[in-house]
């Protein structure tokens, strides 16, 4: 009987033995599940600060591209403004200088000889004022036989002329210089009717 008792409790610790490793087992794979869901999660939220920081970091680019492209733009007006100011920058100067030549022209015309060292002074420093107003792109407007523009010309005579076609410039009365695009001075004309 002894050696009965002794089988069956054998027996009762391998059963015990099989049932514990039975619920290690379990305990294992249920760890196992728990971190397989943890590390789906955690894979899940790598994912997903992934995507943010990719996101972020289109954003930035975005911003970062448009930056520069405003930079070129404000390189290019500033530089375009640089170009007109130093344009128009002697304008005044170059609009006092006009009737100084004026003058000279009506001088020359007074003038009667030709050979007159009084003639060749003025005729020098007339064309010294002209290569000044050419060298900062002033600009005589033509108007002797041109179509009538009243942005270029200031009409301030009207005469019917046999032969020549109505609203154009028979007589230049004053001449006009622009700068560029700009007109300093009109040309003052008589046009026909």
């Amino acid at each position: 009987m002894q050696e009965k008792n002794i089988q069956q409790e054998e027996l009762k610790e391998e059963i015990d033995t099989s049932i514990d490793e039975e619920t290690q087992t379990e305990d294992i794979k249920e760890e196992a599940k728990e971190t397989d869901c943890e590390d789906n999660v955690c894979d899940i939220n790598d994912k997903l600060e992934e995507k943010k920081l990719q996101e972020e970091i289109d954003g930035l680019n975005d911003q970062y591209q448009r930056l520069q492209a405003e930079y070129a733009n404000y390189r290019r007006r500033t530089q375009q403004e640089k170009e007109t100011i130093g344009l128009f920058a002697n304008e005044k100067i170059l609009t006092d200088l006009i009737p100084a030549i004026d003058n000279m022209e009506r001088a020359l015309q007074v003038c009667e000889n030709k050979e007159d060292s009084m003639y060749q002074g003025i005729d020098m420093v007339y064309k010294q004022l002209q290569s000044t107003l050419t060298k900062f792109g002033v600009e005589e407007i033509e108007a002797l036989d041109c179509e009538f523009d009243p942005n270029l010309h200031l009409a301030v005579m009207q005469e019917s002329v046999e032969g020549v076609d109505a609203n154009k410039v028979v007589m230049v009365l004053q001449k006009g210089y622009k700068l560029g695009t700009k007109v300093l001075r009109a040309s003052m004309v008589k046009v026909s009717c």
